[in-house]
């Protein structure tokens, strides 16, 4: 990974620690700040996956995630090249969103979520630093083996 890609990285683990901090310290555990109608910032902790599933299994998330990022520091040369400069800035995101999550997981043992869309499960910066990252890196690929005329 180049030095803007590390920086994008530690930049995401950054404003999702702090964002989770700001929530540990502010709003209690089930807790509710009402932004707009839509946006809530909404206190919940989970042990699991994505909305919920799996509850409990944290160490296996620790270690799933530790195998994600190794595979993305290891591999980020090869899906730069194969994928060009939006394989870049994608794993920059999902490494710095897997980072944010893992910080959790290690010490709380649980991922602290917040971010209340009111038709989606709660989610956090992490969360989403890793779904635009994956999004980015599955277009990149697919742009550079989309068959030209």
């Amino acid at each position: 990974m180049d030095k803007w890609g590390g920086l994008l990285a530690a930049a995401i683990t950054g404003v999702d620690q702090l964002t989770k901090f700001l929530v540990l310290r502010q709003l209690p555990l089930g807790g509710s700040w009402p932004i707009f109608r839509w946006l809530s910032f909404t206190h919940v902790q989970n042990t699991g996956a994505a909305f919920g599933t799996l509850t409990g299994a944290n160490r296996l998330f620790i270690a799933v995630s530790l195998v994600i990022v190794a595979v993305l520091a290891v591999g980020a040369r090869r899906l730069k090249v194969e994928g060009g400069g939006w394989a870049r800035w994608g794993i920059a995101c999902v490494l710095g969103g897997a980072c944010g999550n893992l910080i959790d997981r290690f010490w709380h043992g649980r991922v602290v979520d917040f971010v209340d869309l009111k038709v989606w499960p709660v989610f956090n910066v992490a969360d989403s630093a890793i779904t635009v990252g994956a999004t980015l890196l599955v277009l990149s690929l697919w742009r550079r083996r989309a068959p030209t005329a």
